[in-house]
């Protein structure tokens, strides 16, 4: 039989490891790029150059997909959303990918939603997908 100590032992336990946070605003591509981090302790942008973009979005979507813990949740020709979770803890980050074909580049960013640091998690998820890019 739980106690009620444990009742509540468990469910601030639960609470602490689904730390979603709110969806940023900032989301999207707005004048032909994706926003700027707001913190370089929570947050990596980077543009890759590269001679296709979209080819290399789709080569990207592919490895986004194969991520565990992640999920895409919006994607056209251009523009990739996807979250990723932490395994541990339950925090999510955004992740953003945008095919910018006038400057011959895809731009990415990854931003914790929660926090003040992401201990460079973010920075090596776009590390991680740009040696998928490089193949």
């Amino acid at each position: 039989m739980i106690t009620l100590l444990q009742q509540g032992l468990l469910l601030i336990h639960l609470a602490l490891f689904q730390l979603v946070g709110p969806v940023p605003a900032e989301l999207g591509v707005h004048n032909g790029s994706l926003a700027p981090c707001p913190s370089p302790a929570h947050c990596a942008r980077v543009n890759w150059s590269v001679a296709d973009p979209a080819g290399a979005l789709q080569t990207l979507v592919t490895a986004v997909a194969a991520t565990p813990r992640t999920t895409v949740f919006a994607r056209d020709d251009r523009y990739l959303h996807a979250t990723a979770s932490s395994s541990l803890f339950g925090f999510v980050d955004d992740l953003e990918l945008y095919a910018d074909p006038d400057h011959g580049m895809v731009q990415a960013r990854s931003v914790s939603r929660l926090g003040d640091s992401d201990l460079g998690v973010n920075a090596r998820r776009l590390s991680a997908l740009q040696d998928a890019l490089r193949g």
